[in-house]
């Protein structure tokens, strides 16, 4: 027997009395080690007698090499082996007390066991560590944590704890969830649980079976080294999974950064697509200022186009807001991941979107203006073609028959008096035919304005007017030549009917003059305000005035007739009962003035009417002026306090953001006040109202107003929200955020939420940064200009600021913690293969990978290998993706 001691710094194990337990369990355990060498041990304590198989065994559990062994087989060889095992197990800081070769040699069982748990407790357990604990209490440690979450398990100790087989299959399903089902275990089924266990280790985690599940439940505490010899078996199992397991969530949580930041840019490209798209169609449709010909035709054209404005176009003016807060979100995302910003696609950048909408909006204006013009000048023209017809259908209804009256020889049959006569009446119908000139002129007036105006009948117009304008010159040449014939005959002639000729030359003007109060009661017209309409009362009022003269004259000319009648019932003449100077009867002028008598109240109620319609304009105009004058600066007055909470830094950014969010609830309260006004202005339209004195805000001005108040509350939210962002990413606190504000609203020379780089440059200094120098401050300050302004702007934003401002403190991924990653994912290997990712990663992330990684370069590698670090470079932009 050999004399040991036991040195203080080693270990020391004393062996106690050994139930069955750990002979199976030992057994087991040694095998799962020794089959790798290609042996195995029946029995425990003579197998190791000879020392061969325990020096085999401690090789292949250190991965080192023992001393040669003896061959021979005599006792003292035996021996020398068992003693360069316990040697080796010494060696490793153990000290074996009361363990000796002579009783390993002699088969002793206890010894044996013994020994066996030493070199289970150095090499199996020892090493085991979970925060700063060791061996047993760190094993205890890692087995409470893994099956903390499982219903019914509660690791206390390494005995009864582990009767009933829920505790060995939640260690399982904590790492494998594929091998066991753990919510149809029960736990009055500890055998089956046991079992259960056992099969699923050895058969898919190359645990072999150690305990015997009837000994475990019906012992009331197992043993607890045959517990721990196995239960270590899972640690190492399971641990190298873990590294890998951590290298696989890194890689998970960079890739899936990546797959959203893709997401949100083709998210951004089809939504800036789908906008041009928009206004690429709508523009030529804006453009279109092809007129109607008919006013039903441009009203529908002026519906249309307040649809578009009412329905059409408010969802694209929140598309364009929602895109540029997807835009600065996406940006902010990408800078807060250590990402390269994103670069739209040629022409779809934010700013090509706003001039694209600034000019869809130029476009727009003019379409309204255009359209509003025309249906002025559809309405003038169609007010001027009905005046042109009632006119010509006036003087067409005098002249018919006047062709055939002047072409007449009815002079070369009469008698003196009769030719006188003719004479008179021939002057008369001259007289007649002066008076109908201005008609004449007015009817060739409109229809030169309705040529003018482009109407689109001019050519029926322009015919009925030649053919008017051909018939009085002719019945010019025919007055003429009959006054020259009547003439010539004039001097045969002595003695004319003077009462007759009296009463022809005061009936005729006044015959006329009826005509024309007939045709100006009669006379359309068409007025824009009460302004107008009061000038058309007040003529008409002047009109009326003039009737008593006017009746006066008829009774005079009736008078004339009255005399006639009484000469000739004085004397006795028979008369024929026509006048031979004129075709006007006394009849013909009773008939006239009760004519104008009947039209005179007819005209009085059409002013009236017209008076009435233009009061009702009026109401409307000052129904939506009083609107409009509190909309237009309650919309001011809201961009202002937008603005005021922007840049106040008295509260923290929640706040700020709670302010902002209920500015726009009452913002969209408001909407409704917008939709009457809408309603009131479309009223307006219908109404053909075209100007407005008492207010300077257009239904135009409030729409645009609206529209900004919309966006800006948008924009101003999603900046907050981009600085919440930031702050929460970037670790800083609420206070040092207000200083940056503070810092940069001093700075805001403008109040324009930017600043210049001169005063930029001041804030710098401000703030501790030298760059008063003059070579070094210069260089300095161009390189910050380009981390904050990266697009040359001219400008730094606040985002920009605080962007900079906190760029050095930021706990970001980088590429070489992804590299390092990927490193033990490929078991230290410079590629990876598609099985290793498919294994290791989530299916959706691992297809990611396989896709973008290009082929790796190099020699003896096998097919389908894989670059991880030109990716990983690539995912931060370092190179293309």
């Amino acid at each position: 027997a050999r004399s040991l001691t036991r040195p203080k710094h080693h270990r020391r194990h004393r062996v106690k009395s050994l139930s069955p337990f750990p002979r199976q369990t030992f057994t087991a355990w040694c095998n799962s080690h020794l089959r790798k060498a290609g042996t195995q041990i029946e029995n425990i304590e003579e197998d190791f007698r000879n020392g061969l198989k325990l020096m085999l065994l401690l090789e292949v559990i250190s991965g080192e090499r023992l001393p040669k062994p003896d061959k021979g087989k005599m006792r003292f060889h035996k021996i020398a082996n068992v003693n360069k095992a316990l040697d080796f197990i010494a060696s490793k800081g153990v000290k074996l007390v009361s363990i000796g070769a002579e009783e390993i040699v002699d088969g002793n069982v206890k010894m044996t066991l013994g020994m066996i748990w030493t070199i289970i407790l150095r090499f199996a357990i020892q090493d085991i560590s979970v925060e700063e604990t060791s061996a047993k209490e760190g094993l205890l440690l890692w087995c409470q944590r893994k099956t903390a979450p499982y219903r019914n398990v509660n690791v206390q100790n390494f005995h009864i704890s582990w009767k009933d087989g829920l505790a060995l299959c939640a260690l399982i399903h904590r790492h494998r969830p594929d091998l066991i089902d753990y919510s149809k275990l029960r736990k009055d089924d500890p055998i089956g649980n046991l079992n259960t266990a056992f099969e699923v280790a050895e058969k898919f985690l190359d645990i072999p079976k150690m305990l015997d599940a009837e000994d475990i439940v019906n012992t009331p505490k197992p043993d607890e080294k045959a517990i721990m010899t196995y239960v270590s078996c899972f640690y190492h199992a399971f641990a190298g999974a873990e590294q890998a397991e951590t290298a696989a969530n890194r890689i998970c949580k960079v890739l899936a950064v990546n797959q959203e930041n893709e997401r949100l840019m083709e998210e951004y490209e089809k939504l800036a697509s789908e906008l041009l798209e928009w206004i690429r169609r709508t523009i030529p449709w804006l453009e279109n200022r092809v007129a109607e010909q008919t006013m039903r035709a441009m009203q529908q054209k002026l519906e249309d186009f307040r649809d578009y404005r009412r329905v059409h176009k408010p969802p694209r003016v929140q598309e364009k807001c929602q895109l540029e807060i997807n835009f600065n979100t996406l940006q902010t995302k990408l800078r807060l991941s250590n990402r390269p910003a994103f670069m739209p696609s040629e022409g779809k950048m934010v700013s090509d979107i706003a001039n694209a909408w600034k000019g869809l909006e130029q476009v727009e204006k003019g379409y309204e203006e255009w359209l509003l013009t025309e249906i002025r000048r559809l309405e003038r023209l169609d007010h001027l073609a009905e005046k042109f017809k009632q006119k010509c259908n006036l003087h067409e209804a005098w002249t018919a028959g006047k062709e055939d009256l002047l072409t007449q020889k009815d002079y070369e049959s009469a008698s003196l008096m009769e030719i006188r006569a003719l004479m008179r009446k021939h002057e008369a119908f001259e007289s007649d035919l002066a008076a109908h000139q201005d008609r004449v002129e007015q009817i060739a007036a409109i229809a030169q304005e309705l040529n003018e105006l482009d109407y689109h009948d001019a050519a029926t117009i322009n015919a009925r007017c030649q053919g008017i304008c051909d018939q009085w010159d002719n019945l010019g040449t025919l007055t003429q030549k009959r006054r020259d014939a009547l003439e010539r005959v004039e001097k045969l002639w002595e003695t004319i009917d003077q009462l007759y000729l009296e009463f022809a030359k005061r009936a005729a003007p006044f015959n006329n003059w009826m005509d024309g109060a007939t045709e100006d009661l009669q006379d359309m017209f068409i007025v824009h305000s009460i302004e107008e309409i009061q000038s058309l009362i007040t003529a008409h009022d002047q009109f009326k005035a003039t009737l008593p003269e006017a009746d006066k004259e008829r009774m005079a000319t009736m008078g004339i007739q009255n005399e006639i009648l009484k000469i000739a019932q004085t004397y006795g003449i028979k008369l024929s009962g026509i006048n031979p100077y004129t075709n006007l009867s006394p009849q013909d002028i009773t008939n006239k003035w009760e004519t104008v008598k009947h039209l005179v109240p007819l005209r009085d109620q059409m002013l009236q009417e017209e008076l009435a319609r233009q009061q009702a304009n009026e109401r409307l105009r000052r129904q939506f002026a009083a609107q409009a004058n509190i909309i237009g600066p309650w919309i001011q007055t809201k961009m202002e306090e937008i603005g005021h909470v922007s840049v106040d830094i008295s509260g923290s950014l929640e706040e700020q953001m709670n302010n902002l969010k209920q500015y726009e609830q009452n913002i969209i309260n408001y909407k409704s006040n917008i939709d009457k006004l809408e309603g009131d202005h479309q009223l307006i339209q219908e109404a053909l109202i075209f100007d407005n004195k008492h207010t300077n805000y257009t239904m135009e001005h409030i729409r645009v107003g609206w529209e900004q108040l919309l966006t800006t509350i948008a924009r101003t939210i999603n900046e907050v929200e981009n600085q919440i962002l930031t702050r929460d990413a970037k670790g800083i606190s609420q206070e040092q955020l207000n200083e940056f504000r503070a810092s940069f609203n001093h700075f805001d020379r403008k109040r324009n939420g930017m600043m210049d780089p001169d005063d930029f440059r001041a804030c710098l200094i401000s703030m501790g940064y030298d760059l008063v120098s003059a070579e070094f401050g210069e260089v300095e300050f161009a390189r910050i200009m380009t981390l904050v302004d990266p697009n040359n702007t001219g400008v730094v934003t606040f985002q920009a600021f605080i962007d900079f401002m906190t760029r050095e403190t930021a706990e970001t991924d980088t590429a070489e913690q992804v590299m390092a990653s990927f490193k033990i994912l490929a078991s230290d290997k410079p590629y990876i293969t598609v099985d290793e990712l498919r294994r290791e990663l989530p299916p959706e992330q691992a297809e990611y990978c396989i896709t973008r990684m290009t082929k790796y370069i190099g020699t003896d590698i096998p097919p389908g290998a894989l670059d991880y670090i030109s990716f990983s470079s690539a995912l931060y932009g370092e190179s293309d993706l």
